[in-house]
C-alpha cells in the first residue's frame, strides 16, 4: 500500500464538500501483471443526466527538492493510470489533484502549460488550508 500524499486527507475533505461521494480510498488499479494504486476514487451524482460522474484522484505535492523532477514523476504516473484505467474501467475520468500555490507558482510556467495542454492532463487546484476546491480543469 503507497504512503499518503501530505495533502491527502485536505483533498478528500475538500471533494466531500463539493458534493462527491468517497468509493475507494486508495483504488486499485489492476491490468494483467500491473497492480497500482491511485489515490482516491469519487462519484458525484448529476442532476441533468440522472448519471453519475465517476473520477479517480492521484494527489501530488511538489515539495521535493525540485518542482520539475516533481512534474515528471507526476506525468509519468498520471499517463501510466490514466491509461490502464481508459482500458479497465472508462467510465472513470482521471484528475491530478494539486494545492493552489503549486498551481500559480509553478504551473503557469509556459513550458508546464505546453505540457499539460499537449497531455490533456485534467487537474484539480485545492486550497488544501481551506480544503476546498478552487479549480476544475478539463
Amino acid at each position: 500500500m503507497p504512503a499518503k500524499d501530505i495533502y491527502h486527507d485536505a483533498v478528500k475533505n475538500a471533494l466531500i464538500q463539493d458534493g462527491w461521494e468517497i468509493t475507494a480510498d486508495p483504488y486499485f488499479i489492476k491490468y494483467e501483471d500491473a497492480e497500482l494504486y491511485a489515490d482516491l476514487a469519487a462519484q458525484k451524482p448529476i442532476a441533468a443526466q440522472r448519471q453519475e460522474q465517476k473520477i479517480v484522484v492521484e494527489i501530488k505535492s511538489f515539495i521535493g527538492r525540485s518542482p520539475m523532477y516533481d512534474f515528471h514523476n507526476a506525468i509519468g504516473q498520471y499517463i501510466v493510470y490514466r491509461n490502464l484505467i481508459q482500458i479497465t474501467e472508462p467510465e472513470y475520468n482521471l484528475y491530478l489533484a494539486i494545492d493552489d500555490l503549486t498551481y500559480e507558482n509553478f504551473f503557469q510556467r509556459a513550458s508546464i502549460q505546453l505540457i499539460t495542454k499537449q497531455n490533456n492532463l485534467k487537474i484539480i487546484v485545492v486550497d488544501t488550508q481551506q480544503e476546498r476546491i478552487q479549480l476544475w480543469i478539463n
